[in-house]
C-alpha cells in the first residue's frame, strides 16, 4: 500500500534536511566537489585540493596524481592516467592486460604483457591525463630501435683450460641458452634506465634515449635525448601554440591546455566547455512579449523597466541584472490598488505572463554565472536560489527557506548532457495575486473523493498555504520528465477537516490559468512541511482544499420542491390577476411576492450550478439576478408584515401603504443594494461550484444582512399579530372552547410564518455541515423554503372562500352547469363558520 521504501527515505531526508541545514548554519557558497563544514568553511572531496576552503573566491581543483612529482606507481610496463577526482592505470604502448581489460586501479592488478607487435616501451611514470599517447617516431638518421640479432660473436678465453665465455659490449647481453650470441638489452623494460619522470624512455641498439613528452620541452640547460634529460611544461597559451576558438580563453595545464568559454558565454549545443574544439556563444537577455492588453500604469512601467534591463545587459553583470529583475517584479506585485483591483481573469493573465517570462529570463541569464551556487533574497522576502554545474551525474539538490528540490542530473540537462542550471524562485506577493484562483481536480482525484465520501463532489475551494515556487532548469522541455522531481514545501498550518493538495499553475488557451493536480502527488506531510512529487516542472504551491460534497437527497428535494412551487406560484399569479373580488392592497403585495419568488426560483433551478468550475459572465449574471429577486421577495415579505400590522393592530387607522411606496420599497431597495454590492466587489458574484455570492471577504452579508433585518421585523409583527388575534377571538366569542381557540390561533400563526418568510431563519443557523444536527436543520430548511410557493397557494387561494367561489364559477362555466342553484344552497352554511375561519377573511 504505501510509497516505496526509497521514496519514504527521500521524503524524510527532504523534510529534515531543511531544518538540519538551518540549525547547522551551513555555508551556501560551497563550490562544486565540496561539502559544507559550517557557516564559514567547506571541505573539498577526496582527489581535490585544497583540503579546506574559507572564501567564496576559492574552488576545489583536481589533484593530478600522475603529474610530477611522481606520487602514484602503477607498476612495471604501465602508465598512470589522471581523471576528475582520481586516476587509473593502463598498460604502456605495446603491452596489454592478460584479462583483456583496458585499465586497472592498483599495482597488484598489473598483469601487463608484451603484445605480438611490440613497440618501443615507455617508462611507467606519472603522465598528465590530458596528454594523448601517440606512437613515438624516431629520427631516420638517429639510432634505430634494437633488433634481436647478434652484434658480435662470443670471445673465447685465452687459457685452454678454461671454458669459453661470452663477453658482450655495453648495452648487450649474452643469450643464456642455445648458441651464444649477444642481444640488445631493453633498459626501458628492465627498469635500468635513468630517465626523468617528465620524459619518455626510448630503447635503441645498445642504449636508450630520454625524450620529452608531448606538451613538454627540455628545461634550460638540458638537451633533449640524453639519459639526464629533464623537461618542463610548454605553456601553449602564452606561446600561441593552442587552437582555441576566439570565443574561448586558453587555460594552460600540465602537458596540455583547455579552451573555456569567456565569462558570460556558453558552449554551443553539441559542444562542451573545456575541450580544444569548444565553440561558445554569448548569453543574451531574452526578449519579452508585450504584456496583455490591461491598461494599468504599473504593468507598463514594469515592462519598460525590463526593456531597459535588456538594453543595458552585459554577461559580466548577469548577477546584478538578475537581482534587479526580481526587485522589479516585487515592485509590480506590491503596487496597491492596481493589480489587486483587476478582475480575476485579468489577474490570471498577468500572473501567467509574468511567471513564464521571468522563468525564461532567469534560465538564460543563469548561464552567464560562474559554476557554483547563487542565492538572493529581496527586501520583500522573495527568494531566488540557483545552482550552475558544468559536469556531473546523479542527483542535484537545491534548497532555501520556502522549498527544497531534488532531481536527477539528466532531467536538468536534457540534450545538453554537460551543463545544468537549476533554479527556484519563491514569491509571497504572487500568492496574494493568485489567492482566489479555482482548483480543477483531475478525474482520478474526483473519483477517489466520490468513493471516499460516498457522494458526488461538485468542486473544491482552495486556499493557498505556501509561497508560489517557480522551478526551472536548463532543459526547457519539462512537460513530461523521464524521472519525477521531488519537492519539499514549507507552509502555514492547515485547518481541521481539510486536505493538503500539491498543485501547479496550468496555463489555459486564453492566456490565463488555474491550479491543477494532474501529474503531481503528495508523498508526506508534517511539521508545516509537505513533500510532493511531480512528472513535470512549473510553478508549484501547497493548497488547502475544501471539497463541496453534493447530497443527492437534498438536491432531489430541492429540485422537486421548487418544481411544485413554480406551478403553485404561477397559479397564484393568475389568481391574483384574474379574480376581481379579492383585489385589494394586500392582493397587490401577494402578487408581487409571488412574481419575485417565481422568477428567482426559476433562475435558481435552471442556472445555479456552475459545472465548468470557471466563473464567467453567465455565472456572474445568474448570481446577480438571484441576489436581486430574492432580496425583492424579502422586501415584499416585509410589506406583507406591514399590511398585516395595519390589518390586525391598526384596524381603524388606515389601509396600509400607497402602491407607489410599495413599488419603491419592493423593487427599489433591492436594486440599490445590488448596485452598491456590484460596484464595490463585482468579483463577489459567482463561485467555482455555484453561481451565487462568494462567501469570502464577507460578501455574503450583502444578502444575509437584509434577510436578517426582514426576518427580525416580521418576527416582531408575527408575535404581535398572534397576541392580537388571541384577544380578538376572546372578545368575539368568549364562550369558545380553549382547545378550539388554540387550534385556530395555531393554524393562523403557522400560515403567517410562511407568508412573512420567517422559515428562512433556519438558514442563519447552518454553521458546520459535518454535525448531525446541522444536517437535520439543513433538510428542514430545504423542505420548508422549496415549498414556500406551495404554502402561499394553499393559504391565499385554496383557503380563501372568494377564490374558491370564483374557481367554481370557472368550473361550471367550462362544464355548462348552473352555478346559482349550488351557490344558494351553500350560502347559509358558510355564514355560520365564517367567523371561525380567519383565513377566509383575508388574513
Amino acid at each position: 500500500m504505501g510509497a516505496p521504501h526509497h521514496l519514504l527515505v527521500l521524503c524524510t531526508l527532504l523534510l529534515l534536511g531543511a531544518g538540519a541545514q538551518k540549525d547547522k548554519g551551513c555555508a551556501r557558497w560551497c563550490p562544486v566537489n565540496s561539502i559544507c563544514i559550517d557557516a564559514n568553511s567547506c571541505r573539498c572531496n577526496s582527489g581535490f585540493t585544497p583540503e579546506n576552503i574559507t572564501s567564496v573566491l576559492e574552488s576545489c581543483d583536481d589533484i593530478n596524481e600522475c603529474g610530477p612529482p611522481l606520487s602514484i606507481s602503477c607498476g612495471k610496463y604501465a602508465d598512470c592516467q589522471n581523471t576528475h577526482g582520481g586516476y587509473y592505470c593502463m598498460c604502456s604502448l605495446g603491452y596489454e592486460l592478460e584479462s583483456g581489460g583496458r585499465n586497472f586501479s592498483h599495482p597488484q592488478n598489473n598483469t601487463c604483457k608484451a603484445t605480438a607487435s611490440m613497440m618501443p616501451a615507455t617508462l611507467g611514470s606519472a603522465v598528465p591525463t590530458n596528454i594523448p599517447r601517440l606512437p613515438v617516431t624516431m629520427d631516420p638518421d638517429g639510432p634505430q630501435p634494437a633488433q634481436d640479432t647478434t652484434v658480435c660473436p662470443c670471445q673465447s678465453s685465452v687459457s685452454k683450460d678454461e671454458k669459453p665465455t661470452c663477453v658482450c659490449p655495453p648495452g648487450f647481453r649474452c643469450t643464456p641458452e642455445g648458441p651464444k650470441q649477444c642481444t640488445d638489452v631493453n633498459e626501458c623494460l628492465s627498469g635500468q634506465s635513468l630517465c626523468h619522470s617528465s620524459t619518455h624512455c626510448i630503447n635503441n641498439r645498445g642504449s636508450y634515449l630520454c625524450k620529452c613528452r608531448r606538451g613538454w620541452r627540455p628545461a634550460p640547460g638540458s638537451p633533449d635525448g640524453p639519459v639526464n634529460t629533464v623537461c618542463e611544461d610548454v605553456d601553449e597559451c602564452a606561446t600561441g601554440q593552442h587552437a582555441c576558438h576566439n570565443s574561448t580563453v586558453c587555460i594552460n595545464t600540465q602537458g596540455s591546455y583547455k579552451c573555456r568559454c569567456l565569462p558570460g558565454w556558453k558552449p554551443l549545443p553539441g559542444f562542451r566547455n573545456g575541450p580544444k574544439n569548444t565553440i561558445c556563444q554569448e548569453v543574451i537577455f531574452p526578449g519579452w512579449n508585450p504584456p496583455p492588453g490591461i491598461p494599468i500604469k504599473s504593468l507598463l512601467r514594469f515592462y519598460d523597466e525590463v526593456q531597459g534591463l535588456s538594453r543595458d545587459f552585459k554577461p559580466q553583470v548577469a548577477e546584478q541584472t538578475i537581482t534587479k529583475l526580481v526587485e522589479a517584479m516585487d515592485g509590480l506585485l506590491a503596487a496597491p490598488g492596481e493589480i489587486q483591483d483587476l478582475t480575476p481573469e485579468d489577474q490570471y493573465l498577468v500572473a501567467t505572463w509574468l511567471l513564464s517570462n521571468v522563468e525564461h529570463t532567469l534560465r538564460s541569464l543563469a548561464q552567464a554565472l560562474p559554476e557554483g551556487s547563487f542565492t538572493y533574497t529581496s527586501r520583500a522576502g522573495t527568494e531566488l536560489s540557483l545552482v550552475v554545474k558544468e559536469e556531473g551525474s546523479g542527483n542535484i539538490t537545491l534548497g532555501q527557506s520556502y522549498a527544497r528540490v531534488l532531481l536527477d542530473w539528466a532531467v536538468a540537462t536534457g540534450h545538453n548532457a554537460s551543463y545544468a542550471v537549476v533554479g527556484v524562485l519563491s514569491s509571497q506577493y504572487m500568492t496574494e495575486l493568485l489567492a482566489n484562483t479555482s482548483l480543477v481536480l483531475e478525474p482520478e482525484k474526483l473519483l477517489q473523493l466520490t468513493e471516499a465520501h460516498e457522494r458526488p463532489i461538485r468542486g473544491a475551494r482552495a486556499t493557498l498555504l505556501s509561497a508560489i515556487n517557480s522551478v526551472f532548469v536548463s532543459n526547457a522541455d519539462t512537460d513530461k520528465l523521464a524521472s519525477p522531481v521531488t519537492f519539499a514545501f514549507s507552509h502555514q498550518p492547515e485547518e481541521p477537516g481539510t486536505e493538503l493538495v500539491c498543485a501547479f499553475w496550468k496555463r489555459d488557451g486564453s492566456g490565463g490559468g488555474h491550479w491543477a493536480t494532474e501529474g503531481c502527488r503528495k508523498r508526506g506531510s508534517g511539521q508545516n512541511s509537505t513533500t510532493c512529487q511531480c512528472d513535470h516542472l512549473s510553478s508549484f504551491a501547497v493548497l488547502m482544499a475544501h471539497y463541496q460534497v453534493e447530497d443527492w437527497k437534498q438536491s432531489l428535494i430541492t429540485k422537486v420542491g421548487l418544481s411544485v412551487s413554480l406551478v403553485c406560484l404561477l397559479l397564484c399569479i393568475l389568481t391574483f390577476l384574474l379574480v376581481r373580488p379579492i383585489q385589494s392592497s394586500r392582493t397587490t403585495v401577494h402578487l408581487h411576492l409571488c412574481i419575485c419568488l417565481f422568477v428567482g426560483s426559476a433562475i435558481f433551478l435552471a442556472g445555479v450550478e456552475n459545472k465548468g468550475g470557471q466563473v464567467g459572465l453567465r455565472c456572474r449574471l445568474v448570481a446577480a439576478l438571484l441576489h436581486y429577486f430574492f432580496l425583492a421577495a424579502f422586501c415584499w415579505m416585509s410589506l406583507e408584515g406591514v399590511e398585516l400590522y395595519f390589518l390586525v393592530v391598526r384596524v381603524f387607522q388606515g389601509q396600509g401603504l400607497p402602491k407607489r411606496w410599495q413599488y419603491l420599497l419592493g423593487y427599489g431597495v433591492p436594486l440599490v443594494i445590488v448596485g452598491i454590492s456590484a460596484a464595490t466587489n463585482s468579483e463577489g458574484y459567482g463561485h467555482a461550484a455555484h453561481c451565487w455570492l462568494d462567501p469570502r471577504r464577507g460578501f455574503l452579508w450583502s444578502f444575509l444582512g437584509p434577510l436578517t433585518f426582514v426576518i427580525l421585523c416580521n418576527a416582531v409583527i408575527f408575535v404581535v399579530t398572534v397576541w392580537k388575534l388571541t384577544r380578538k377571538f376572546s372578545e368575539i366569542n368568549p364562550d369558545m372552547k380553549k382547545l378550539r381557540k388554540a387550534r385556530v390561533v395555531t393554524i393562523t400563526a403557522v400560515a403567517q410564518l410562511f407568508v412573512l418568510g420567517c422559515t428562512w431563519g433556519f438558514g442563519l443557523f447552518l454553521f458546520s455541515p459535518e454535525s448531525w444536527h446541522n444536517t437535520v436543520l439543513a433538510y428542514v430548511f430545504t423542505v420548508l423554503n422549496c415549498l414556500q410557493g406551495t404554502f402561499l397557494y394553499v393559504l391565499h387561494c385554496l383557503l380563501n372562500k372568494k377564490v374558491r367561489e370564483e374557481y367554481r364559477k370557472w368550473a361550471y362555466a367550462l362544464t355548462g352547469n348552473k352555478y346559482s342553484e349550488f351557490a344558494s344552497s351553500t350560502a347559509s352554511s358558510s355564514q355560520q363558520t365564517r367567523a371561525l375561519r380567519p383565513s377566509e377573511s383575508g388574513m
